[in-house]
């Protein structure tokens, strides 16, 4: 079993953020990890896992064109996306800055594709997904792994 963790980050901040989820994935006996920017996703890599936790910084209140355009170019395997486990992070320059719409927006394409989608356990605020402003902290961080557990543990469940 494999949790693709698909980030696009301009700077560092979004990949840090991508990177602590990872952390939390690799916690979790049997399922791997896969870790990849936009520019080297494939297709291939989305229908061999069972999870794909996706991440883009916010622009505009919404997910960058580069993530955008994944998720455009699933059109050819759309109903092989079906049943797969999503969740979504975002990272900001501003506190207010549409993390949340970002996060959504990642949401609407994961479930036109047919994806389970799954926001952060209770034990990291129990949202949409993990957000921060600027470079995560250290509770960001741990509720990053905490996001990487909880899609693990679900995909185990669901596919074992």
């Amino acid at each position: 079993m494999q949790i693709l963790i698909l980030y696009y980050s301009k700077g560092s901040n979004t990949k840090k953020l991508a990177e602590a989820i990872a952390k939390g994935v690799k916690q979790v006996d049997g399922v791997a990890v896969l870790l990849k920017t936009t520019d080297e996703v494939t297709n291939d890599d989305l229908l061999s896992s069972q999870g794909i936790i996706a991440g883009s910084p916010v622009y505009f209140g919404t997910m960058s064109a580069e993530l955008k355009k994944v998720f455009d170019e699933t059109i050819s395997i759309r109903k092989k996306m079906e049943g797969k486990i999503g969740a979504a992070f975002a990272t900001s320059g501003d506190l207010t800055g549409g993390k949340e719409t970002t996060i959504m927006s990642i949401m609407q394409a994961m479930l036109i594709n047919g994806m389970i989608i799954v926001g952060d356990p209770m034990s990291a605020g129990g949202h949409y997904g993990v957000a921060c402003a600027g470079e995560p902290g250290e509770r960001t961080t741990q509720n990053a792994a905490k996001l990487g557990i909880r899609v693990a543990e679900l995909v185990k469940r669901l596919f074992s």
